[in-house]
This record gives C-alpha cells, structure tokens and sequence, in this order.
C-alpha cells in the first residue's frame, strides 16, 4: 500500500474538478484527444470518458492506475489508455486537451520548468490545459513541491492566453482531513492559433 491510499479512499467518490468542467464548457469542437495528468483513480478521466474523449491517464503510482481501470465500464474502456510514470520521466505526445487537476505541485521545482515546457508542446495550437498551481503563500511551499510567485506565473503563461485564473487564499484541510493553508491557481488556457514570438514553432518547444 503507497502513503497516497487514504488519499484515493478520500477522493474516489468526488466528481471532476471545476477547472475541467469549465475546460469543456469552452471547448467547441467535437471531442479529441486529452490527457490527464496526475490521473489519480479517475475522477476527472471518467468525466472526459463519458463526455466522449480518448484519454491518456497518467500516474505515479500504479495503484491508482489499477483502481481507475476497475472503475471504467466496459463500454468507455476502449478509449481509455493508461501510463505508469513519474512527472520527470514522463513523454507527452500531442493532444487537444490537457488536465492536471492538483497535480503539478507533486513535480519537483528542479524539474517543473521542464515539465511545463513539454505541456505546452504538447498541447496543439487551439487546445485547452485545465489545472492547480500552488502560489507562494501555501503551507507546503518549502517542503519540496513546486509554488509559483508573480513572477514566475506570468512567465509560464506567456505561451498561453488565459481563459480562466481565480487565485483563491485559505485555510482549510487537505483531502485526507489535516489542517492547511491554501494558496491556488486555478486556471484554464488556451495555446493561441498563432504563437507570440516570431520564428517560435509548437516543435521547438519540447518533445
């Protein structure tokens, strides 16, 4: 049993996140190719199943992989691929929609930038990322997640327009009960039809 059972126990029955809905709210064209990040045992990948979607799951840990496949009924399963990797390890292909739903802060700030890096390139010109990043003020800042300031969010976003931010600040608890103060980004953006900067192709960004 991995430390992120009781959090897979927590989390099993909650519906998909808001980012996500509010993703394919917005999204105007038939259903595609998405990827879900950080899968957990699919409570946003089963929303984009039953929506109509291809899905790549990915996940750490091969327990919340597992679950996820008991949970999707047979007649979704065709369309649900999975992958077992760690964030740094991880290769991403092209895909229309890209969800990370309280994920990304679990990659290690050394390996974040490139990370993003390989989201951006693998999100197609036209497709929508959906997800958390964890602001400067979080209780687990300093602890060896990744948080983004100011600064540096502005600098992420600069590939992206920005259909949706709320910055939200609070105390609360995490998923499995404990006290904590939360510090999020949530957003939803879109890669722009043209890029900003002359001479930059999606292949030169990332694999």
């Amino acid at each position: 049993m991995s430390d992120w059972t009781a959090y897979y126990a927590a989390t099993a029955a909650g519906g998909p996140r808001d980012t996500l809905l509010r993703a394919l709210e917005l999204w105007s064209e038939p259903p595609g190719a998405a990827l879900d990040l950080g899968c957990g045992t699919g409570r946003d990948t089963l929303a984009l199943l039953e929506r109509g979607w291809q899905v790549l799951a990915t996940d750490a840990e091969d327990e919340a992989l597992r679950e996820l496949r008991q949970r999707v009924p047979a007649a979704l399963g065709t369309r649900l691929h999975t992958c077992q990797a760690r964030f740094e390890t991880l290769v991403l292909e092209r895909h229309d929609l890209v969800n990370a739903s309280f994920s990304l802060p679990f990659c290690s700030p050394e390996h974040f930038p490139a990370l993003w890096a390989r989201i951006t390139a693998a999100t197609r010109l036209g497709g929508l990322f959906c997800g958390q990043l964890l602001g400067t003020r979080d209780s687990w800042a300093g602890r060896g997640v990744t948080v983004v300031d100011p600064t540096e969010l502005a600098e992420l976003l600069c590939d992206w327009e920005v259909l949706h931010h709320r910055e939200e600040e609070e105390e609360g608890h995490t998923a499995v009960g404990k006290p904590k103060h939360w510090h999020i980004h949530h957003l939803v953006l879109r890669r722009p039809a043209r890029l900003s900067q002359p001479g930059t192709t999606l292949d030169s960004l990332g694999p």
